[in-house]
């Protein structure tokens, strides 16, 4: 009896973990395809769109020593879009991503490597390498952390 109690238990056990890791691997899914989103929108200029994948309450962080970081942490959507969104156009003529390529980080993150395609006030482009850090909680993204070559950033907003 003992033996049948078992083996009913690690069934259970099984069945339950199995349930669990098809969850995840469903919410992993997800939570690249939001990402993934995130950065079409962002592509099209959609910036309504890209505010919408946000928690109310999201932290955002720039990159230490990028100028943009003044603001850190930025609380809530409207905060990155006045802090962060409607900065870029004044602090660089032209600035686009590219080669983004999205990595399932678990626990509810994704990890973006990818380049900025910068044109500086001074006219010359810049390439600079870039990793964002997501989180996300319930389809919405609660927190952002860019990495990013400062330097080269820093270079593209000298007149």
């Amino acid at each position: 009896m003992k033996t049948l109690q078992i083996a009913v238990i690690s069934m259970f056990v099984c069945a339950f973990s199995f349930q669990t890791q098809a969850q995840e691997l469903k919410t992993e899914k997800a939570n690249l395809e939001i990402i993934n989103g995130l950065y079409e929108f962002f592509g099209k200029g959609d910036i309504p769109s890209v505010l919408g994948l946000m928690d109310k309450e999201i932290m955002w962080n720039e990159a230490e020593s990028n100028s943009l970081a003044d603001g850190n942490p930025y609380v809530g959507p409207e905060a990155v879009l006045n802090g962060v969104f409607g900065r870029i156009g004044t602090t660089y003529k032209a600035f686009s991503l590219t080669d983004i390529e999205l990595h399932d980080m678990h626990n509810n993150k994704v990890l973006a490597t990818l380049y900025y395609v910068v044109t500086g006030n001074n006219g010359k482009n810049y390439e600079v390498q870039a990793a964002h850090l997501w989180t996300l909680k319930d389809g919405k993204i609660i927190k952002f952390q860019q990495y990013a070559d400062t330097k080269k950033l820093a270079e593209a907003e000298q007149k």
